[in-house]
């Protein structure tokens, strides 16, 4: 064990920056794989032994003898970034397999410290909507609201002076692959229009047509449900099929932008409306009593609207006490029937 450590693995006592250290980024003899194609000068030049003396009194043999401990050498990392030399080449997949026996995993990147302060700018401060972000910098809709909720938290920590770890994020974060922030060139972090499975849709259906019917995912939606809407009505950016329509209707950027302008303008009056609503069906339903510490409201429920299985979402109860069932023992997760 000594022998590793002092030995090829004597470069991940100093997690080299920039890079994930994982053991399968390195060979046997400790040299970092994607580094290979470097010239033997530079090599020579980033390569540094330290003089740290080890004095410990006992140390353990290859035996498991306690032996009197001698003193050498800690060699450090042999490969750096210096100024003067090309710099390391990108990592790749094989470089973010943090587990060697198990190569079908691979280290998903974390958004960066740089990407978080513009997502908040992004929202909080220039007023953009939390869809508009996600399509933009290619972040899925609910990260970008639990990175504004998360960073307001962390400012409101700063004016109250609260201790935050700016230091231990930036060391975790110095050791996971992260995607940077490109403001002209935005990297996309995720897939961000993955279409969500229906429950309708987790059964198997055959469902003869005749070969002279014009079969689209409508009607192929109603074979499932009679109010199961389209695939390119039901992803979570609902706007981009929008405009790859209009492109390939052959409409300018310009225009393009300007029918997507008027399009949300029309939603943001239509959600202002819906929630203007919600807020006078709430004043007239529910009764709000005030008090010194708190203000209680109180809200008449009928038994009935739970649903025949009590899990009703108009019911009382419909947000605590249901947990999901598809992570439980015995849960069958493929479809049990064939229409």
């Amino acid at each position: 064990m000594f022998r590793w450590l002092n030995g090829p693995g004597a470069v991940f006592r100093h997690s080299l920056p920039g890079s994930t250290n994982y053991l399968n980024a390195y060979d046997r003899n400790g040299n970092l794989v994607r580094a290979k194609g470097r010239s033997s000068t530079s090599n020579e030049e980033t390569k540094k032994e330290g003089k740290d003396e080890i004095d410990d009194d006992e140390e353990m043999d290859e035996d498991g003898e306690i032996v009197p401990k001698t003193s050498r050498t800690i060699k450090e990392p042999r490969i750096k970034e210096t100024e003067g030399g090309p710099p390391l080449p990108k990592e790749n997949m094989e470089d973010l397999i943090p587990f060697p026996l198990n190569r079908q995993f691979r280290s998903q990147h974390v958004l960066s410290e740089e990407l978080k302060n513009a997502i908040y700018e992004r929202v909080m401060v220039e007023g953009q909507s939390v869809r508009t972000v996600s399509a933009t910098l290619g972040v899925e809709m609910s990260r970008v609201g639990a990175v504004v909720r998360l960073k307001a938290v962390e400012k409101e920590w700063e004016k109250q002076g609260k201790p935050i770890a700016f230091s231990y994020a930036k060391a975790v974060l110095g050791m996971l692959p992260s995607t940077p922030y490109v403001p002209k060139d935005p990297i996309t972090h995720e897939s961000i229009n993955d279409l969500p499975v229906h429950r309708a849709t987790e059964i198997q259906i055959f469902h003869p047509v005749s070969e002279s019917r014009h079969f689209t995912r409508r009607d192929a939606g109603k074979v499932f449900d009679h109010e199961l809407k389209p695939a390119e009505e039901r992803v979570p950016h609902t706007e981009l099929v929008q405009l790859e329509k209009w492109r390939h209707e052959g409409k300018i950027v310009e225009e393009r932008i300007q029918l997507q302008r008027e399009k949300e303008a029309k939603e943001h009056q239509s959600r202002k409306v819906l929630e203007r609503k919600r807020e006078e069906k709430e004043a007239r339903e529910v009764k709000k009593v005030e008090t010194e510490r708190s203000t209680f409201r109180f809200q008449e429920i009928r038994v009935e609207s739970v649903g025949s299985d009590g899990k009703s979402k108009e019911g009382v109860g419909a947000r605590y006490g249901i947990p999901h069932e598809d992570r439980k023992k015995g849960q069958i997760k493929i479809p049990r029937r064939v229409a």
